[in-house]
């Protein structure tokens, strides 16, 4: 079994209401696995949350996101991925 990140963008972010430096939104991220010859995609929606410094610009802020999100993504294929013997 094979499980790739194909796709990750920012699909929404926000000012948290009451932390002040920090975003909340979520990542989307397009996930391809293939199982043999089956191959399937999977499109997740991952809430996620960074903290950010003053002055921090759009791309830094999305970059720091997305990041999160694909370290999600890392702990969740070591859980499903076989471990070797």
């Amino acid at each position: 079994m094979t499980l790739q990140l194909i796709d990750i963008s920012v699909s929404d972010k926000q000012a948290h209401p009451r932390l002040a430096g920090r975003i909340t939104g979520h990542v989307r991220a397009v996930l391809s696995e293939s199982v043999g010859a089956q191959e399937q995609t999977h499109d997740l929606n991952i809430p996620v949350w960074a903290d950010v410094a003053d002055g921090a610009s759009d791309a830094d802020i999305e970059m720091a996101m997305m990041l999160k999100a694909a370290d999600i993504i890392a702990r969740l294929k070591a859980n499903i991925d076989p471990q070797p013997i």
